[in-house]
């Protein structure tokens, strides 16, 4: 396989609005479109052909490849279009994943992310967390809330990513962003030395290790705002398992940690659209005093009705509550949302209250293919 073929099928991931391109030897091209995997009209690829289409966009980072046996990297397009690349080696030879990257970076309006997200860019010191599974749109909101502030700030940001995906140009704040093997060895090692070069604000790509999140954690406690991913499906899972890390000799200390910096979580799960795109639910947390005494005291399992609870007052939401924002707004509709709800039973009882307040005519549940289990 040639370079000129990988950029027309990197063309037609564009054309098509698709999230990620597979080459895998022994089987031809699949392409990720609106979360689908389909397979595009292509030839089978032998294990040579992708060996050395891998040596032309890896050059002298090959050999490191075949070292490791697995590679993260950016590779350009265009102007307008990067990738994070991951090649590893499976059963029958190379695999390559190309999840695109726009230069552009999305604005939280045009996103239409929820307006309590903007809390979170205004925020001078602590922990910030953006959680869900691989693919959930984490980078982007992250993106979305940098570029906030750089507009509108005069802060220095550092990050650390692995690899970089979206670039950030100096605006009104100065932003070093540096690349796990490239610019720096570790998240740990970057993390440390970022502490000695005068951040006001530092992004972790992902807090993978329990050094990495005790750094993360000593940052947020000494006066820094922190940003990092978790790949956890809410807010309490967020709180087990940075916890569950730690020895249980530690944990109480790390829960009273926790506690003190952890300014908020924003989990989310990309949801289709009625027009044919997705659009990020989310389960928002904001640290309150009642959520703060929930963490001291060990009491995670009431940390999603207090979410609830808080809603009108904080702009706390848990993903059944965005969803029935989400079908209200007409941006999700009914069935897809009842897929995508935590709770089959609460999404319905929620949604049909909200239209009763709203003077909205409720359809009954057959119509509709609603039903609560006696």
């Amino acid at each position: 396989m040639t370079r000129e073929q990988l950029v027309k099928y990197l063309n037609f991931l564009v054309q098509k609005e698709g999230s990620d391109l597979h080459i895998k030897a022994g089987d031809g091209i699949r392409v990720r479109i609106q979360g689908k995997l389909v397979p595009i009209e292509s030839p089978k690829l032998t294990r040579e052909s992708v060996i050395e289409l891998l040596k032309e966009i890896l050059r002298s980072r090959f050999d490191e490849m075949v070292k490791k046996k697995e590679i993260d990297f950016n590779y350009k397009l265009d102007e307008n279009y990067r990738f994070r690349g991951n090649a590893f080696f499976q059963i029958d030879g190379p695999s390559i994943v190309f999840r695109t990257i726009p230069v552009n970076i999305p604005t939280i309006e045009d996103l239409k992310l929820p307006p309590v997200i903007k809390k979170f860019t205004e925020i001078e010191r602590g922990l910030v967390l953006v959680t869900g599974v691989t693919g959930s749109g984490k980078s982007t909101t992250l993106a979305a809330m940098i570029d906030e502030i750089n507009n509108k700030k005069a802060k220095h940001i550092i990050t650390i990513e692995d690899p970089v995906e979206f670039v950030h140009k100096d605006k009104k704040c100065l932003i070093n962003q540096r690349s796990l093997g490239e610019d720096t060895l570790s998240f740990s090692n970057a993390l440390r030395a970022a502490l000695r070069e005068d951040p006001d604000i530092i992004l972790v790509g992902e807090m993978r290790d329990l050094e990495t999140i005790e750094i993360a954690l000593h940052a947020a406690e000494t006066g820094h705002l922190v940003y990092s991913t978790l790949h956890t499906l809410d807010a309490k899972e967020t709180i087990n398992r940075i916890i569950g890390v730690f020895p249980p000799s530690e944990q109480h200390r790390i829960r009273m940690t926790l506690g003190s910096v952890l300014e908020g979580v924003i989990s989310q799960r990309l949801v289709p659209t009625v027009d044919g795109k997705r659009t990020a639910a989310m389960e928002i947390l904001i640290k309150t005093p009642r959520i703060r005494e929930l963490i001291f005291q060990d009491r995670d399992e009431e940390i999603r009705d207090t979410i609830e609870e808080g809603k009108k007052i904080y702009g706390t939401q848990s993903f059944d509550q965005h969803l029935v924002d989400l079908v209200l707004e007409g941006r999700v509709d009914e069935k897809t949302a009842l897929e995508y709800a935590t709770s089959r039973d609460d999404f319905i009882l929620k949604l049909k209250k909200a239209k009763l307040d709203k003077g909205i005519e409720v359809i009954s549940d057959e119509k509709i293919g609603l039903k609560i289990d006696n």
